[in-house]
């Protein structure tokens, strides 16, 4: 049984040059009984991984957005909350979909930041429920709540923490349909905001992976205008376009937008 954040010894890593913020968080967490670690630099997922770590803080200017991404897929036990300076709506739009849990705009008092952790923790614990450490089965698929991950045989599918987490909510639903703004909410932990493509494309990158170790069979489908079931279904009988997700989801929220923090500084 999963225990609240509030009542476990939280471990938490703090990555930022921000002197201020970073004396008045040392407090704030010496007062809740966290153990905490302040960093002035991005650490490798592999000592990430050694630390044994709940969540980490960090500046996305100090690590680049590629190193959210990084994280997400080495460690996807790890909650990842961005705080940074003002900034393009598309990179704060990148880091939540590539693995960031929240973004938090500087200048934030700390008592939400320390409440948005403790949301984080909050939802990855209400998701921790429905599965459990139980490997689920379906077709030539087993998806393993240990690895985060699924496999055919011996082989992972090497998924991304938003796409376990997406597969893991479609699983759970026991073949019915969730919604778009249902998945939306419990995978990122926010409303939908409408033209918002998030899901297909994360659906499709979903369904390839799986598709790569499991060819002969279909898990994940569409119901258009609708969401996504997921049953384990062979090839031939899943039909053609019903795998298809609907619309364009290559498209970015912002064409014109360029990103400005994909590389440390």
């Amino acid at each position: 049984m999963s225990v609240p954040a509030e009542a476990r010894q939280v471990r938490i890593a703090l990555v930022d040059d921000d002197s201020g913020l970073v004396t008045i968080l040392q407090r704030r967490f010496e007062a809740l009984r966290w153990e905490y670690e302040v960093m002035a630099y991005p650490p490798g997922p592999d000592q990430l991984a050694a630390m044994r770590l709940h969540a980490i803080v960090l500046n996305p200017e100090l690590s680049g957005l590629d190193y959210i991404e990084r994280v997400s897929g080495a460690v996807p036990s790890l909650a990842i909350l961005a705080i940074c300076r003002p900034t393009q709506v598309a990179d704060r739009v990148r880091a939540l979909r590539t693995g960031a849990d929240d973004w938090i705009t500087k200048p934030c008092h700390p008592e939400e930041l320390v409440a948005r952790i403790q949301a984080v923790m909050r939802r990855r614990r209400i998701g921790d429920v429905t599965l459990e450490d139980t490997p689920t089965t379906a077709g030539e698929l087993t998806i393993r709540p240990d690895q985060f991950d699924a496999y055919a045989g011996e082989e992972a599918a090497g998924l991304s923490r938003k796409e376990y987490e997406l597969l893991r909510q479609l699983a759970s639903a026991e073949g019915r349909v969730l919604e778009r703004e249902v998945i939306y909410q419990r995978v990122w932990g926010y409303a939908m905001v409408r033209g918002d493509r998030s899901v297909d494309v994360f659906v499709r990158k979903l369904r390839n992976k799986l598709e790569r170790i499991s060819p002969e069979w279909r898990y994940v489908h569409t119901h258009f205008g609708v969401g996504y079931r997921f049953a384990a279904e062979r090839g031939e009988a899943a039909g053609g376009g019903e795998n298809e997700p609907e619309g364009p989801v290559d498209q970015p929220a912002d064409p014109d937008v360029r990103l400005d923090l994909t590389a440390a500084r």
